[in-house]
């Protein structure tokens, strides 16, 4: 008589697959989608790019007697952080819309049907990756611009008061904008849409706000994403700026908000 060896079947639990949905393989797949694109790769260099060219170019350039020397000193080196936070703005919208691009957003929808995971593990995949690049971005950009502006009246060192805070909160007010980003690619689900709206709405309409003669205004307009993130990086006051932690609270805020709308849609539409 011959026997046949079988192999068990994975083991399951009230008919649920051993190898089910959990949020670290939710996570996991978030982040090999993030890093397995092409898109990734060159906005993040492009990123990294100008804020260490820019800082290179504004501490190399820089002299004592040039007007320059009321500008804060993580201002001054980290002013590339504009444009890189623009880059990783446009990767944020991708992480989102550009799955409903390339049609993806189908086959993510329907490994994870409850669909709100989804949007979670990408926002805290994309947050952790940009807060920590721009976080080493923004330490690597300044200690090379203080190596030219050494001697210089913007010398400075990171144990100076005010200065790692004000560059954790260069860090900061970056990645808050990006998932500001992220959330109007889950919601528009349109990459030209997306950022067309960050740059109209986030970017542009705080600055023709701005022009019109109301205090209340002015007042409202400090608490806007891109002034609250300059506020956080800033190791100085900025005159009738937000104070960094009210500035803190207004971005996160803001990303909250832009998160809550695409999750609320989620429930309601189609794929």
């Amino acid at each position: 008589m011959t026997t046949t060896a079988t192999t068990p079947a994975p083991a399951t639990t009230a008919g649920t697959p051993a190898y089910g949905l959990t949020t670290t393989r939710i996570l996991r797949s978030e982040w090999h989608k993030l890093w397995t694109v092409r898109s990734t790769w060159i906005t993040v260099l492009t990123a990294v790019a100008f804020v260490l060219g820019v800082g290179i170019l504004m501490g190399s350039t820089y002299t004592s007697d040039g007007g320059d020397s009321d500008v804060d000193t993580v201002v001054l080196t980290l002013y590339g952080s504009q444009l890189g936070g623009i880059a990783l703005a446009v990767l944020g919208i991708l992480v989102t819309a550009g799955e409903y691009a390339t049609g993806l957003a189908h086959a993510s929808f329907t490994a994870v049907p409850r669909r709100l995971p989804v949007l979670r593990a990408k926002a805290t995949v994309y947050t952790s990756v940009v807060f920590t690049l721009s976080l080493l971005t923004a330490l690597l950009t300044f200690l090379t611009a203080q190596f030219f502006l050494s001697g210089t009246d913007q010398a400075a060192s990171l144990t100076d008061d005010g200065v790692l805070a004000a560059v954790a909160g260069n860090a900061a007010g970056v990645t808050l904008l990006g998932l500001i980003a992220l959330g109007l690619g889950a919601a528009l689900r349109s990459v030209p849409g997306a950022i067309g709206a960050f740059v109209g709405g986030v970017l542009i309409v705080p600055e023709i706000l701005g022009m019109l003669p109301y205090e209340a205004m002015d007042t409202a307009i400090r608490y806007f994403p891109t002034q609250a993130a300059g506020a956080l990086g800033s190791a100085t006051p900025i005159p009738g700026a937000a104070s960094p932690g009210t500035a803190l609270l207004a971005l996160l805020l803001w990303a909250a908000a832009a998160l809550t709308v695409p999750a609320l849609l989620l429930k309601r539409r189609d794929v």
